[in-house]
């Protein structure tokens, strides 16, 4: 594999992430990110190849060359640390809904069950159209946040 990221540190740089790496109070993959840019710095010395930084620091080839390409493309703080998930979880249940499921589990179960099941009480959910679809597990989870006894 050709070197297509070409990693130079400033002085600066390479004096924070020998910093860093010498403490080693940081994460694991933090500290694997910084030891892969203090191996590929060519301002220093000759820069390691993948393959040669990947096998010291016994971790993939993949990993060594997506962390020089987030360092020449997004600079060290990117290719320092992992981002932030950017897809956003819309609830199934706000207030008002979490209120009509614990209305629903304390009162009676239907006909031919001893008590309500969370597969019952999802189906009943979107029978009574609060929710267009939920799983059991999230009636469950939901559930689980509140000090309700489904006894």
């Amino acid at each position: 594999m050709a070197i297509k990221y070409v990693v130079k540190l400033t002085a600066e740089e390479r004096a924070e992430l020998e910093r860093m790496v010498s403490t080693g109070k940081r994460a694991a993959a933090t500290l694997i990110h910084a030891r892969i840019l203090l191996k590929s710095d060519t301002g220093k010395s000759e820069a390691w190849g993948y393959e040669q930084i990947a096998q010291a620091l016994e971790t993939s080839v993949g990993t060594v060359y997506r962390v020089r390409q987030l360092f020449v493309e997004e600079g060290m703080e990117a290719a320092l640390y992992r981002k932030r998930p950017k897809r956003h979880y819309d609830r199934k249940l706000d207030g008002e809904k979490e209120a009509q499921l614990v209305a629903l589990t304390c009162s009676k179960p239907p006909e031919g069950h001893v008590r309500w099941t969370m597969q019952l009480l999802a189906d009943k959910l979107m029978e009574l159209k609060i929710v267009d679809t939920i799983s059991d597990d999230t009636v469950h989870r939901t559930l689980k946040k509140t000090i309700l006894s489904r006894g």
